[in-house]
């Protein structure tokens, strides 16, 4: 039972005990006691004055007489007008500590305890390489879904791969024209870089053909549209619909170098996925549903022959389903996509969609298509939104000069980790291979923290060198005094798995107390990034831990304390630290280092 829980039983004894009346725990509301008054949490009185029938301090005063004298844990209180500030035994702190360091899954719930759900991330085109975008979005599915699990919801890490449609075909013409055979093996390029290489070509042609034909006296809309190369893309994307054998080798082929690609940057960036979508597939199943969805009234036909649903009773708007010739749209193969995973996962209770903000009203109207086609799941599906990261202008301009290449941006962080080491001077003893991965720890996690410890609904700008800062709210200042905890537990003989146990009896001060209700929070931050999908509570909850821990350890003796209870409290409290930070970081995705 936590300590907030157990108060609340406590007060609730009270309530009875000294007015005769009921009050269901749930209903006693505690906080957290401001730094400027006694104590260590407060009880809100002011509800409790409709059974009390006295003013709120009177309450407050008879409350806190009553628990201090009949409940051991409660020491001493303070009333502040209508509320009752408790003072807790540290007795109490320290067998919390016990109780956190003797559970090895501490913050954890059981495993498959909770519905099952799907997170939904990354979602790529294949024609070109991922960029930062893709990094915030990455990072975050990815630390939702180990944080659903830490809150005992079975996981499906997914992607839908976007490999279908005008843009791929660009490439694909392009590389035609200009590859002159050029593969991965040939080029030395990276499959997705490759594939990019010629998406890019594709555009300066289309731009270059435009310009030719305004010249020529063509509008302008007219230039760009009929563009000959633009015009060979969409034959080429009606061959593929068509299945041609030529057309569909060449799309297979150019596909595999991106996939292979994409593997390489997910690799370095630690994110990992349990099923694969593609839109080539899962579009088909989308046309085939709203087909039926038409026979079922559920969808209307316009006289162009085109589908669309009408939502204008539910405050939204009409949306196409069906473009007059019977091809799909994006909304097509979401519908197609979700069937198919409510399918294949039986037991889904919810998906959830790691998207940019930018599509809201599109997940608005996909849920409740959903919902209106009989899949119940809908209502509690969940798009993950979250806004644009830009860098400083004039820092780390990608190659191609338009967009922040991801692979880029990872080896300038593992640089940049690679110099400041360097410049502290403190790797002399590790190998080649020890530094590298050091230098890919430190300098990933500095910009995996950096992206992540903002709320994702809100747009954000990333700086590389504040983010691999060993001060203020950073990866790097995490994982330092990590390694610090580490580095003393060491030195005294131990690790985070030992067995650790302190004596309740053991002295200690109010800094103590502030470190150990920190460090006790850590299931409860989780069960709140799990409730809300949002990780930025957990990234903040290991910098505020962190701060605790730092500025405790520069004025509390660990090694050096003489009194043997005191030292194996504060090397206990350490590990307890220390373990949160692992788990915490954990599941950010967020690797810490043995030493720095």
């Amino acid at each position: 039972m936590t300590t907030d829980l157990h108060l609340q039983h406590l007060v609730s004894e009270a309530v009875q005990a000294c007015f005769s009346a009921e009050v269901a725990p749930a209903d006693i509301q505690i906080q957290q006691t401001r730094k400027e008054f006694e104590g260590d949490r407060t009880i809100v009185v002011f509800p409790l004055t409709r059974v009390s029938k006295l003013a709120p301090p009177a309450t407050a005063e008879a409350l806190g007489a009553h628990l201090v004298e009949h409940a051991p844990v409660v020491v001493a209180f303070q009333v502040v007008k209508g509320f009752l500030n408790l003072t807790l035994a540290t007795s109490h702190w320290l067998t919390e500590v016990n109780k956190a360091l003797g559970d090895e899954r501490f913050g954890l719930q059981p495993a498959g305890s909770k519905p099952q759900v799907l997170v939904e991330y990354s979602s790529p085109n294949t024609n070109k390489p991922l960029h930062l975008g893709h990094l915030r979005n990455n990072f975050l599915g990815y630390a939702v879904s180990r944080i659903l699990e830490a809150n005992g919801h079975p996981v499906v890490k997914a992607q839908i791969i976007n490999d279908r449609g005008i843009h791929i075909c660009k490439s694909m013409v392009a590389w035609q024209h200009f590859a002159n055979g050029e593969t991965p093996a040939s080029s030395g390029l990276k499959g997705d870089k490759l594939v990019g290489k010629y998406y890019v070509l594709f555009d300066q042609e289309h731009r270059r053909q435009t310009e030719e034909r305004k010249a020529a006296g063509i509008p302008e809309d007219e230039a760009k549209n009929d563009a000959p190369i633009l015009v060979e893309a969409r034959e080429m994307l009606k061959a593929w619909e068509a299945g041609d054998a030529e057309v569909m080798a060449l799309w297979k082929t150019m596909n595999e170098w991106v996939y292979e690609g994409f593997g390489a940057t997910y690799a370095e960036m630690g994110v990992s996925f349990d099923q694969l979508y593609y839109e080539s597939e899962t579009y088909l199943l989308g046309k085939s549903v709203v087909e039926e969805g038409l026979e079922r009234g559920v969808f209307f036909k316009k006289e162009n022959g085109s589908v669309w649903i009408d939502l204008t009773e539910d405050g939204l708007d009409e949306k196409l389903l069906l473009r007059a010739d019977g091809t799909s749209v994006y909304m097509t193969q979401d519908i197609g996509t979700a069937i198919q995973r409510f399918r294949d996962f039986p037991d889904l209770d919810r998906q959830v969609y790691t998207v940019g903000n930018e599509q809201e009203y599109h997940f608005k109207v996909l849920f409740l298509i959903l919902k209106k086609l009989g899949f119940e799941q809908a209502a509690r599906n969940f798009h993950l939104s979250y806004g644009m990261v830009e860098l400083p202008d004039g820092k780390m301009k990608s190659r191609e000069g338009r967009v922040v290449d991801a692979d880029d941006l990872l080896e300038e962080m593992a640089s940049t980790a690679a110099e400041m080491a360097q410049e502290r001077g403190r790797i002399e003893e590790l190998s080649k291979a020890e530094r590298e991965e050091l230098f890919k720890r430190v300098g990933y996690g500095a910009l995996k923290y950096f992206l992540l410890k903002v709320s994702p609904v809100k747009g954000m700008q990333f700086d590389p060198e504040a983010s691999i800062d060993f001060l203020g709210n950073t990866g790097p200042f995490i994982q330092f005094n990590f390694v610090r905890a580490l580095s003393m537990l060491r030195r005294a003989g131990s690790d985070l798995e030992g067995n650790w146990s302190v004596d309740p009896g053991t002295s200690i001060d109010k800094e103590e107390v502030l470190l150990i209700q920190k460090a006790i929070e850590l299931p409860a931050v989780i069960a709140e990034c799990a409730a809300s999908y949002d990780p930025s509570h957990l990234a903040n909850y290991c910098y505020d831990l962190t701060k605790s821990y730092s500025s405790w350890y520069n004025n509390h003796p660990v090694l050096n304390e003489e009194n043997e209870a005191i030292r194996t409290t504060r090397l206990a409290l350490s590990a307890l630290c220390a373990r949160n930070l692992r788990t915490g970081m954990g599941l950010l995705g967020i690797d810490m280092p043995d030493r720095m």
